[in-house]
């Protein structure tokens, strides 16, 4: 938990440098054009959403199937 707690800080730092994956809900860096973790190119990239998002990952265990779970 601590881990998600620090990648949410630094994303709350500086929220207009990531955006939501519309597909499994990971936060990606702006630049990003495909999902690694699901393949989408669906994205939100809302400042405020993106900072509530971080803080709502941050407060729980992680559910999602993450890239370096699939190899």
């Amino acid at each position: 938990m601590e881990e998600r707690a620090e990648r949410a800080a630094k994303i709350i730092g500086q929220p207009e440098k990531y955006k939501i994956c519309e597909g499994c809900d990971s936060i990606l860096i702006l630049e990003a054009a495909a999902c690694p973790n699901c393949h989408s190119y669906r994205f939100n990239a809302n400042v405020s959403e993106v900072v509530a998002h971080a803080q709502f990952l941050a407060s729980r265990m992680q559910t999602s199937v993450a890239q370096e779970d699939m190899y």
